[in-house]
């Protein structure tokens, strides 16, 4: 057993000091140092100074966004309304399908050429096209192109669940960023680029969970601080895009080596049909697609002439605005069934859900909520740094009556 696997394998919460460890097991202290250093870059353990070194708790997949099996009415659902995604039946009658075989281009053409043109002036020139499983995936391959374990990225505090996630799994360490009704905060960006991160990633609209958009203001903020930062990686995930109401405004400097934008398909079309549009710099696709190389995987040419029905098709079209109209409306009434009982929130335009603020422990006033029958996701779910006095509130269940009802037994909890 070599040495790292010994020190990782210790049953105790501190490892012990470098000398004494070097004692135990009888070899330099330089040796030990250097297998801490090893282990605290690849984000398995922690140096605390003379507090020691901490083997951090094995890695697990933490909260996951989607339905809940509960007896409660759920707020807590992240997830777009079934009614308002396309009959997967219908779109794959209104699909020709071709049979592919290895070493074929592995991106349909006119599926590459309407990525090209959804992403004209929203990038960078000389920007390139590739196709992701989803945002997630899109997140990952980023990720594993550029960076290795330990590595440092600042998100949104805060943060989207599953993006958190995937940022620990691949052993690397989150940073957050403070948001505000802007968006992420240019200062909090400027603070966590100082300790070191090596990517960034921004949600430009419907920010999960508090909903807020980035304004072309805060925008221009954020790419001043980042064209002083070329070396580091820049994603913008721009999930919401297909339902979005409000502009996209790009943080992206033309400094930027290395940056991607991706924009999911998954809330316009439901979750099944994950597929990601990704632009990216020269670079980043090269690497991204050299993991999707033709033998051993690509994104489903079945899954991307389905999508393609979806986005052109006149009938899904139509489904797709219909399913802005109604994001819309839900959001609006839960809104103002809100501001009616004397909760001040911050109106948002985007997203599934809403932010709620409750100006007390989110977690126990998401257990007050389930004492009434509701059930919400604490802000705590969502923090990285700070901690938010909030809640985040699912808009595809509410009706005039719902919000109301729920709108008075939060106003109750909140004033005790």
């Amino acid at each position: 057993m070599n040495l790292l696997s010994q020190v990782i394998c210790k049953p105790v919460t501190h490892s012990p000091p470098v000398r004494e460890l070097a004692q135990q097991l009888g070899v330099n202290r330089n040796t030990v140092s250097s297998a801490y250093q090893r282990l605290s870059k690849a984000g398995i353990a922690i140096t605390q100074g003379r507090l020691g070194t901490r083997i951090c708790a094995d890695l697990k997949p933490g909260e996951q966004e989607g339905a809940t099996k509960t007896e409660l009415f759920d707020l807590a659902d992240g997830s777009p309304s079934k009614a308002w995604l396309p009959d997967l039946n219908d779109v794959a009658a209104s699909t020709l399908f071709n049979q592919y075989l290895y070493g074929e281009e592995t991106i349909l053409p006119h599926v590459e050429e309407y990525g090209r043109n959804w992403f004209k002036g929203a990038c960078p020139q000389n920007f390139k096209i590739t196709l992701c499983n989803g945002a997630i995936d899109t997140l990952e391959r980023m990720m594993a192109a550029h960076l290795v374990p330990g590595d440092k990225v600042v998100v949104e505090d805060p943060c989207y669940i599953s993006s958190a996630n995937a940022i620990r799994l691949a052993g690397m360490q989150v940073i957050g960023a403070t948001v505000d009704e802007h968006g992420m905060q240019a200062e909090a960006l400027e603070a966590a680029l100082e300790k070191g991160a090596k990517a960034v990633l921004v949600t430009p609209r419907a920010h999960n969970p508090t909903g807020v958009n980035i304004t072309q203001e805060r925008a221009e903020e954020i790419k001043s601080v980042l064209a002083r930062y070329p070396d580091v990686i820049v994603m913008e995930d721009d999930h919401f895009s297909l339902l979005a109401l409000t502009p996209h405004y790009s943080v992206i400097p033309p400094t930027t080596r290395n940056w991607a934008i991706y924009r999911s398909v998954s809330k316009g079309l439901g979750p099944d049909l994950r597929m990601a549009f990704v632009a990216a710099d020269r670079e980043s696709v090269k690497r991204i697609n050299t993991r999707l190389a033709p033998g051993m995987s690509w994104v489903s040419r079945v899954l991307q002439a389905m999508v393609y029905t979806c986005l052109t098709n006149d009938k899904f079209v139509q489904q797709l605005h219909l399913a802005k109209a109604h994001c819309a409306a839900h959001r609006s009434t839960l809104i103002q069934a809100l501001k009616h009982h004397g909760i001040s929130l911050v109106d948002t335009i985007d997203g599934l859900n809403v932010w709620v603020p409750v100006k007390q422990d989110s977690q126990a006033t998401a257990f007050s909520l389930t004492r009434k029958g509701w059930l919400v996701r604490p802000g705590s779910s969502f923090d990285v740094d700070t901690k938010s006095e909030a809640i985040r509130v699912s808009i595809q269940k509410i009706e005039a009556k719902t919000a109301d009802t729920f709108a008075r037994d939060l106003a109750d909890i909140i004033r005790g």
